[in-house]
């Protein structure tokens, strides 16, 4: 496998599994609601980077959604490492979701 191949494969396994990461107040997976600014694989040195927020910074559910994201990218075959990072740049807003995850919550 090319180390393209590879990366798609592994940035492909960290979406689906980042769509099992669900807020316990929202129907709606983080993958969906916009919560993950960026997916990287670096096949130089297997290091899966992942950049995520939250819909508030005081989000009752913050620990819960980091660590099960944490949790779910480790399970990840290939990556060696993860760097999992909360960041608040930019700031979420709804604009940030995917069609279907309006549609689940009533805003389309």
């Amino acid at each position: 496998m090319t180390p393209e191949d590879q990366t798609y494969e592994i940035t492909r396994k960290a979406v689906e599994a980042l769509k099992t990461v669900y807020d316990p107040e929202i129907p709606v997976n983080i993958y969906d609601l916009g919560l993950i600014y960026k997916i990287d694989y670096d096949p130089a040195d297997k290091t899966l980077h992942v950049d995520m927020t939250l819909t508030a910074p005081s989000c009752p559910a913050a620990d819960f959604l980091v660590e099960d994201a944490r949790m779910k990218l480790a399970a990840i075959e290939g990556p060696e490492k993860l760097d999992l990072r909360l960041v608040f740049e930019p700031e979420w807003d709804k604009d940030m979701m995917s069609e279907e995850a309006k549609l689940e919550l009533g805003l389309l």
